[in-house]
């Protein structure tokens, strides 16, 4: 199950973070839980860390114009890009 990191920037931080529950809801689809971060140094800037069981449900639903324009960017605040980040297996010489 492989961790990804999403990371964007919201408009209102305290918007975004009431839309919690809607989070859930969309990530149970694709991810087992995630976890919720702020940056100390720009309050409107988030990131999520997710536990994902299936890749193409993800991309699925983060590639879905209704949900990104309707959920994330005008109820929830969100601010394009979105930058996702996935593992990395590097191999450790001795």
């Amino acid at each position: 199950m492989p961790t990804v990191v999403a990371r964007h920037r919201v408009g209102n931080f305290d918007t975004w973070l009431k839309g919690h529950q809607d989070r859930v809801e969309l990530f149970s689809k694709f991810a087992s839980g995630f976890e919720t971060f702020q940056d100390t140094n720009d309050p409107n800037s988030v990131v999520l860390v997710a536990d994902v069981f299936d890749f193409d449900a993800m991309q699925a639903v983060l590639g879905n114009q209704e949900v990104m324009e309707k959920i994330a960017k005008e109820k929830h605040t969100v601010i394009e890009p979105i930058i996702a980040s996935l593992p990395v297996n590097v191999a450790v010489s001795v």
